[in-house]
């Protein structure tokens, strides 16, 4: 899994079948553990779990995405959780507000 943050949403009228249920989120990767620092990778994930703009999220990829999603969905990266806190050789470096 990944630590991301979620940048905003992306809306499509028209997607695969199995995606039609869920929102599609865009997203930032982590570059650091308070998942502060601007500069990860930016892409577009299914959220499973009603997440929101600004929020630090674990991001499931590859077939541990479609494991979370069901099968049938034709998706790689998948929103599974999001972070209340994180330790980081034992400080906390990001707590959510």
């Amino acid at each position: 899994m990944q630590l991301a943050t979620v940048l905003g949403q992306v809306v499509s009228t028209v997607k695969a079948a199995g995606l039609e249920r869920h929102t599609l989120l865009l997203v930032r990767d982590a570059v650091d553990a308070d998942c502060e620092q601007p500069g990860g990778a930016v892409y577009v994930a299914m959220d499973l779990i009603g997440a929101g703009t600004g929020e630090v999220v674990l991001v499931a990829r590859g077939g541990a995405a479609r494991v979370a999603a069901g099968a049938e969905v034709p998706a790689d990266r998948a929103v599974v959780g999001i972070v209340d806190s994180i330790i980081h050789k034992g400080n906390v470096t990001y707590q959510k507000a």
